[in-house]
């Protein structure tokens, strides 16, 4: 039988004490919230379900957040980014509260709060953060009883893929504005369809100019992929200088914003670097590559992930039509 006593004005101390079971005990604001706490634990213990919360209850999220950076977050490929989210819940109302007293109505505040400042895309990245915290701490630190409060609430919604295609004329005027460095990257870029960083980590003893292949032992799905090399592609990297100073192909520093530069001056509008990935893999689909094909070039892991980068141009398709 549950033992509530008060212990001042705004304090009641529940205790517990039942054979088989470690003694409970917790302290609550209001008599209802300690008596409806009594009722859940002593019904779990009827039902032979209890599981015991106390490392939950004694562990702020403050601390489990810097455990996930130290044990969990250093083998992420996204490493960095993932320490800046961390300090940002490090920041929020969230991190000294007890992880059992977290519930979903907490985490949605925040959500919201987020949106006011930030973009679907960073809040929901923050959501899964901290959804995969409290999975690990119930499944591998052994707080057991734990709920994910996170999956309990709306996700943001987020914005649709961006379907940027080069226009007529554009692909022509990004490389004769673009820099001897910056030009064989993006011709690059549109011929394989690899991502930024795979394009700027290629090594030439991963390069086979004779086969036509490049090989990416470690890509952002940590999993090692062979490129195929069109006759363009090959001509490209044959003009490309050698440096005894790095075996890396294109030692280029930012090149995102080097391509943003490039665009302002050739004055093209809304075009990231991204998108050339986004338009090489289309084109692979107009040449006549099925899904699979596609995905053996590209690196996608479902057919899900590379529909949508498969916006095809409509006047190629009617061709194809005859």
């Amino acid at each position: 039988m549950a033992a509530i006593d008060k212990r001042g004005p705004y304090q009641w101390r529940v205790r517990i004490r039942r054979n088989g079971y470690p003694l409970q005990a917790k302290t609550f604001e209001t008599y209802e919230d300690a008596a409806q706490w009594a009722r859940m634990i002593e019904n779990e213990m009827d039902r032979g379900i209890f599981v015991s919360r106390k490392e939950a209850e004694n562990t702020t999220l403050d601390e489990a957040l810097n455990r996930y950076r130290n044990e969990i977050t250093p083998d992420k490929k996204g490493a960095k980014q993932e320490k800046s989210r961390i300090n940002i819940l490090k920041k929020s109302d969230l991190a000294p509260r007890y992880l059992a007293s977290i519930r979903g109505t907490d985490v949605a505040k925040y959500r919201d709060e987020r949106l006011k400042v930030r973009s679907p895309i960073t809040v929901n990245n923050e959501l899964i953060l901290l959804s995969h915290l409290f999975t690990v701490a119930r499944k591998e630190w052994g707080l057991e009883g734990l709920t994910n409060p996170v999956s309990n609430i709306r996700k943001p919604r987020q914005p649709p893929g961006r379907d940027r295609r080069l226009m007529p004329g554009e692909e022509e005027l990004l490389l004769s504005t673009s820099s001897a460095q910056m030009q064989p990257l993006i011709i690059l870029a549109l011929e394989t369809a690899m991502r930024q960083g795979e394009l700027t980590s290629i090594r030439w003893d991963n390069v086979n100019l004779s086969k036509r292949t490049i090989h990416l032992p470690n890509t952002k799905n940590s999993e090692s992929r062979t490129v195929p090399l069109s006759s363009r592609a090959v001509s490209t990297l044959q003009k490309v200088p050698r440096s005894i100073d790095t075996r890396i192909v294109f030692p280029i520093k930012n090149p995102s914003r080097k391509f943003s530069d490039i665009c302002k001056k050739a004055k093209i509008q809304d075009l990231r670097f991204h998108d050339l990935r986004h338009e090489a893999t289309s084109r692979l689909f107009e040449k006549g590559f099925n899904p699979m094909e596609v995905a053996s070039i590209t690196g996608h892991k479902t057919l899900q992930m590379l529909k949508r980068y498969t916006h095809l141009k409509a006047e190629n398709l009617a061709q194809r039509l005859g």
